[in-house]
């Protein structure tokens, strides 16, 4: 609205109507009016939540001072939804293709997570709706982005390749071609060359691009739900998720600005996509929206986010990564959530083939550092032995996801 709006004011030669013309300005400005909203429209909306005396069913698993979160307003998720989507309303282009993908698909996970949370407040249980249910809305999501990025003619990217000195062997510039391309292509962390296209898995079959574009596909649908339940699993000590899912952000945001910008991506020697800096805008409303947030649920967690917001930041941080091109640099980026999934997965089927026994005390695996070893549990890990404060987990978990991150955004150089 206020881009549109001082786009025709820049034509009336207004003074100061180049400012929203500037990515970065727009950035800060989105990231600055996420937070305030988070943290003012935020407070009331815990304090209608309380009113509807909508608080989080908590199950007694003996874990120190659970019970005490029983009643909590839960839901919060809206609170972060509210803080995305407004900012980047008024200070995002929406006649751009990206921004409106993103805001879709937030606004499509925020509805499957409520309604999740909607029926177990209105049903007093932990279940929600069926699982077959979410993993049906998380791939329809999936579907409908990858069906997007093959459709639409403006989701291109500018191939890029080294010219090497023949004196030295080394390279001299990056240069990119002068026709745009649509492919299925994407960043190979680690890789010298690293763009990958995934038409290559198939062209032994002589699928063509078409091929390239199936697999990516299936891609996508794995990531996307994987991630999403990956942040819900996670999603179990308070201001956990909400940390990681910022470290995410800074880091997706970064890669982002580099590849949206021709001068920075022809210096890293990754693949250029035209008109995805606007994306920049989005991810510092997420980030800002996250903060703010954070302002009550940090422990002691005054909200907490619900399906509403987990469902929604996991799928986000998948969605954005596969429009940038870098969805095979979230096994790192995101470790922390896939080895939540992980847990949960290896800890049931352990379960029942051992007819009982146990992998880890507790799963998710960050409630297995909140039980004490050797307490009566049949588990392979009984370390740590002494039970680890909550606020002390969510601390090392944030700080595990900061040297992801690190890695991740390294990947760009090192190869």
């Amino acid at each position: 609205m206020l881009y549109t709006l001082f786009e025709y004011l820049q034509e009336s030669a207004f003074p100061g109507a180049r400012l929203m013309t500037y990515l970065t300005f727009r950035s800060g400005v989105a990231f600055v009016l996420a937070m305030l909203i988070a943290i003012f429209v935020g407070r009331r909306i815990i304090d209608r939540l309380q009113l509807m005396q909508v608080g989080e069913i908590v199950r007694n698993l003996d874990l120190e001072g659970q019970t005490k979160k029983t009643g909590t307003p839960t839901m919060g998720g809206v609170i972060i939804i509210i803080g995305i989507v407004i900012p980047c309303v008024l200070v995002g282009n929406l006649g751009n293709v990206y921004m409106l993908l993103m805001l879709f698909a937030t606004l499509w996970l925020g509805t499957l997570g409520f309604l999740d949370d909607y029926k177990k407040l209105t049903k007093h249980n932990k279940d929600g709706i069926k699982g077959k249910y979410k993993i049906v809305g998380q791939l329809g999501i999936a579907c409908i982005l990858a069906g997007t990025m093959y459709f639409n003619p403006d989701m291109v990217i500018v191939q890029n390749s080294e010219v090497i000195s023949e004196e030295t062997s080394r390279v001299e510039e990056v240069i990119y071609d002068t026709e745009v391309t649509h492919s299925p292509e994407t960043t190979l962390p680690f890789v010298k060359n690293n763009n990958f296209n995934y038409s290559w898995i198939t062209s032994w079959m002589g699928a063509g691009e078409i091929g390239g574009w199936i697999v990516f596909l299936v891609i996508v649908m794995f990531l996307v739900t994987a991630t999403s339940n990956g942040a819900n699993l996670n999603d179990g000590l308070d201001g956990m998720t909400s940390g990681l899912s910022a470290v995410a952000g800074v880091a997706l945001a970064i890669m982002a600005y580099l590849g949206g910008n021709v001068i920075y991506s022809g210096y890293l020697n990754i693949m250029y996509i035209p008109d995805s800096g606007e994306l920049v805008v989005y991810m510092a409303a997420f980030i800002g929206a996250l903060v703010g947030f954070l302002w009550y649920n940090a422990y002691p967690a005054q909200v907490f986010m619900g399906d509403t917001g987990s469902l929604t930041l996991g799928g986000i941080i998948a969605v954005y990564a596969i429009l940038i091109h870098k969805e095979l640099l979230l096994p790192i980026l995101c470790a922390l959530f896939y080895i939540e999934d992980l847990s949960v997965a290896l800890q049931v089927l352990y379960f029942k083939k051992t007819g009982g026994k146990r992998i880890f005390k507790m799963a998710p695996l960050h409630h297995h550092f909140q039980k004490p070893g050797n307490a009566g549990i049949d588990a392979l890990i009984q370390r740590p032995l002494a039970a680890i404060p909550e606020a002390k987990i969510v601390t090392r978990f944030w700080i595990i996801g900061i040297i992801l991150a690190v890695v991740t955004f390294v990947t760009l150089k090192i190869r």
